[in-house]
């Protein structure tokens, strides 16, 4: 259970980040014994003039792979069961072809890799795994030629840019270095604003979890930054834009936008709330808003129309 608010934030948060340059499936389904792979990229036949530039990123992507995300520390069985998923799907790949009468060399075979927040060196000595310093970054260590699988140590990675969109998955000090890169990056940077709407996220689904343990007490307050960043600008940009379009009608264009972020979709039950809200002084309507869940809006003012 630790596992899937971070699951669910790196798999939303890389498919932000490498849509533009081909296809995503999260949680792809392999053969033999169902399992599903956290996320399998396979670059676009046709690339955009302009891709993004993610670093280090772009260089794990640049062929099909698997990207297996961890909170912790993966074990040894975890490590051995992601090694399952790619060879599973390696056989699947080589089964259609030979169903299709092709070849399928051995490059274009995915790789594998296991995005550890920290690796020891206990851990990677029992898979043999070797740096490559002359091609790879610090921290990316590498199995065996055959098994095409790597495991990224995040908090050993240099603090460069280059490594920036891997490190916002590290944790600890790691990952707040990398949220106030983040939150220095140009306001107008392609990837700023999207990556802060996906922790304000993250960070909301944190909060309304119940019994939250240490470590995710300790990522609440990790994310805390990014989370006050974005909610500032969000609600600067829902004024300026309600200003322009008169008092009330912007009060609730920033009722609306603060709803998408934190609940998604409006529906009937959220857009009754919002008519209620918009009796009370923008500064109250604002704080409730931001405090509390949606269960508790709907109680306290889904009903005061009726």
């Amino acid at each position: 259970m630790t596992r899937q608010p971070h699951d669910q934030f790196a798999k939303q948060y890389l498919s932000e980040l490498l849509a533009p340059l081909g296809t995503v499936e999260i949680s792809r389904e392999v053969t033999d014994e169902v399992r599903q792979i956290d996320l399998y990229f396979a670059p676009s036949p046709t690339p955009p003039t302009e891709p993004p530039n993610l670093g280090l990123l772009s260089q794990l992507v640049s062929n099909p792979c698997l990207i297996e995300p961890f909170r912790n520390q993966p074990s040894k069985t975890e490590i051995r069961t992601c090694l399952l998923k790619l060879l599973s799907l390696q056989s699947d790949l080589q089964r259609q072809a030979r169903r299709e009468n092709r070849s399928l060399p051995e490059t274009e075979l995915p790789r594998l890799w296991i995005l550890a927040t920290s690796a020891s060196i206990t851990l990677l000595d029992s898979f043999s795994a070797k740096l490559e310093p002359k091609n790879w970054s610090q921290g990316v260590y590498f199995l065996p030629e055959a098994l095409k699988t790597a495991i990224i140590a995040i908090n050993q990675l240099p603090v460069t840019q280059e490594t920036l969109w891997l490190r916002i998955l590290g944790k600890g000090t790691t990952q707040q270095q990398a949220i106030s890169e983040l939150l220095a990056l140009p306001k107008e940077h392609p990837l700023r604003s999207n990556t802060l709407e996906l922790i304000y996220s993250w960070r909301i689904t944190l909060e309304n979890k119940e019994n939250l343990d240490e470590d995710e007490r300790e990522l609440i307050m990790n994310l805390s930054e990014a989370y006050i960043q974005w909610r500032e600008e969000t609600l600067l940009q829902g004024l300026r834009q309600g200003l322009q379009q008169g008092t009330l009608q912007g009060q609730r264009l920033v009722l609306e936008s603060l709803f998408k972020v934190r609940f998604g979709n409006l529906d009937e039950e959220l857009l009754a709330v919002i008519t209620a809200l918009l009796k009370l002084p923008p500064e109250e309507f604002t704080r409730l808003t931001l405090q509390l869940t949606r269960e508790e809006l709907v109680a306290q003012f889904s009903k005061t129309e009726n």
